[in-house]
């Protein structure tokens, strides 16, 4: 199942990220880059060993940033890694450190002038980020991105379940009316 939103630029799809075919997925990780669960774990393990090879070299990646490497046994092209903030009640910072794990990951999206990446629901998982916050700061950072950038072209929101489907979706319904 897939919805398009924003003239086809955002489409909200349930599924295994790790199977799409765009130039990125992005990988919400921890900050040490070397794998653990969730998509993190799914994304190493579809990618293969060379992926944490390549991570090995990179130096971690500070809450909030993105650094990028290649895709190797994954449709996509390149892996896009962004460690998302642990969620403790909203009074850390959270907020704008999830804003920045979007922006970071267009941003390296845009320089390298990929068309199509796709995004998990960044520390909504065991980080514990409340789901409708966490999509509303996504859309908004993706909507607002695209008004000053070209690239990406098309950006997906992979989800894994329906429930966050319908989530994506009533955010994206509310965004497009005002």
């Amino acid at each position: 199942m897939s919805k398009e939103f924003f003239k086809g630029r955002i489409t909200v799809v349930i599924g295994d990220i790790t199977t799409l075919q765009v130039d990125a997925i992005v990988n919400a990780t921890n900050t040490t880059l070397l794998g653990g669960g969730g998509v993190d774990g799914a994304i190493h393990r579809a990618a293969g060993k060379q992926l944490l090879e390549e991570c090995k070299t990179l130096n971690g990646c500070r809450t909030g940033e993105a650094k990028i490497t290649g895709g190797y046994n994954l449709p996509a092209k390149y892996v896009i890694h962004t460690a998302g903030p642990v969620w403790n009640g909203g009074l850390y910072n959270e907020d704008a450190l999830l804003k920045n794990c979007y922006v970071n990951s267009l941003i390296i999206a845009s320089q390298r002038k990929l068309e199509s990446v796709a995004f998990p629901a960044i520390s909504t998982g065991v980080y514990h980020f409340p789901a409708k916050r966490a999509t509303e700061i996504a859309v908004a950072t993706v909507i607002h991105f695209f008004g000053n950038h070209e690239f990406p072209k098309k950006v997906f929101f992979a989800c894994f379940d329906e429930n966050m489907a319908a989530l994506y979706e009533a955010v994206l319904r509310h965004a497009e009316v005002m």
